[in-house]
């Protein structure tokens, strides 16, 4: 096999993905609308989408394959948000009518005032999106309530965190995504395991609530679908910390850190009752954030899980100063070298079973035995 062909596969698949949500509209153009899995609880629900505005497929573009691959990616970068369409959001018996604001976005914030249904977690919101020139369009989305015994909220971060994303393992992932059999890991070894331990709880029966957070922009929404269905990881919404369009309005993407904790605030006022665990890596803001927010809600945090994603002194010793501001507290702070300790802590306060432990433990020793 020639060196090249595994590359050229590669580009193949990566382009197939990328342009995947072009599909959708069978090469006509005209006004798309992509709503993002939403979340709330029997007080409120939140749900994002876009409203976007694309060009048509020329006659001449193949219906499949590599050149209709290419012409739908650049589709796709061209595509531009549609400001001021109306979005009207029902889930249940509950509505709410809103608009996009000027790069095609919506933040839906739905009252809940007829009760949803408690037997089940995933709800369906229906969407109807209007704006002058564009024929109206129907979709919908999921959106998770956690059920009334849910006894956990788990925030993760997902860069470096679940997922690689240094410049040299990105391209590393990326070609384990789409070119290697998609049993071969593209996550951090055990984590798939770990988040499903958390998800089911003590009981295994649990089904608590885990949002993800990231600070790439909302553009590699469905790549990351994509790599958690393959790396069994439970599905939740995915929230994102900023839109990266550059305008001459805001030449820079909102600072990352700023905005998680924004997010994380909403989240542990949402489910206000809830004690909550904080996961994420030594690479970033993570410790240092999710510290302050042990300092704002010292009952609520039960632990902090920081994955080391590197060897370095100094950085150990500024994580070593975190853990000693909130030693007071009863969260611990844990800067773990893999996944099997953050599930032996997990274990030992009580918040995963022995069989999820075990299941990590053998995840990662799997990972290890296996050729690269």
């Amino acid at each position: 096999m020639a060196w090249y062909q595994p590359w050229a596969s590669f580009a193949k698949r990566l382009a197939h993905v990328v342009a995947k949500p072009m599909k959708r509209d069978s090469g006509h153009g005209d006004m798309m609308v992509h709503p993002y899995r939403g979340y709330g609880s029997q007080q409120e629900v939140f749900v994002m989408g876009r409203v976007f505005r694309q060009a048509a497929l020329g006659r001449a573009i193949p219906r499949r394959g590599m050149l209709r691959d290419t012409a739908d990616v650049t589709r796709r970068i061209f595509r531009r948000g549609l400001a001021n369409a109306n979005v009207d959001i029902r889930i249940g018996d509950n509505q709410l009518c809103l608009t996009t604001d000027r790069d095609g976005y919506f933040d839906a914030h739905l009252p809940i005032s007829t009760t949803l249904p408690v037997d089940v977690s995933w709800h369906r919101a229906d969407i109807m999106v209007h704006a002058a020139g564009h024929s109206p369009i129907r979709t919908s989305v999921e959106v998770y309530v956690p059920p009334p015994e849910a006894d956990l909220l788990v925030i993760s971060d997902i860069d470096d965190t679940v997922m690689f994303t240094g410049v040299a393992e990105k391209l590393k992932m990326l070609y384990r995504l789409f070119v290697r059999k998609p049993h071969r890991r593209t996550a951090f070894p055990g984590v798939a395991s770990l988040y499903q331990a958390l998800y089911r709880g003590k009981t295994e029966k649990a089904e608590r609530p885990i949002l993800y957070v990231s600070r790439g922009p909302w553009a590699i929404y469905e790549m990351l679908e994509t790599f958690f269905q393959l790396n069994r990881i439970p599905a939740g919404p995915i929230l994102f910390l900023r839109e990266w369009g550059i305008s001459l309005r805001h030449p820079w993407p909102r600072r990352a850190e700023a905005h998680k904790r924004d997010l994380i605030d909403r989240m542990l006022t949402l489910y206000h009752d809830m004690p909550c665990i904080l996961i994420g890596d030594s690479g970033q803001h993570d410790p240092e954030v999710y510290t302050e927010v042990v300092k704002a809600y010292p009952s609520r945090i039960k632990a902090i899980y920081i994955r080391r994603v590197d060897n370095d002194p100094e950085r150990e010793q500024a994580i070593q100063r975190l853990r000693n501001e909130i030693a007071h507290t009863d969260c611990e702070l844990v800067l773990a070298a893999d996944s099997i300790l953050i599930a032996e802590h997990a274990h030992s306060k009580g918040d995963i079973s022995a069989r999820g432990l075990q299941a990590v433990q053998r995840d990662v020793e799997t990972h290890h035995n296996e050729p690269e």
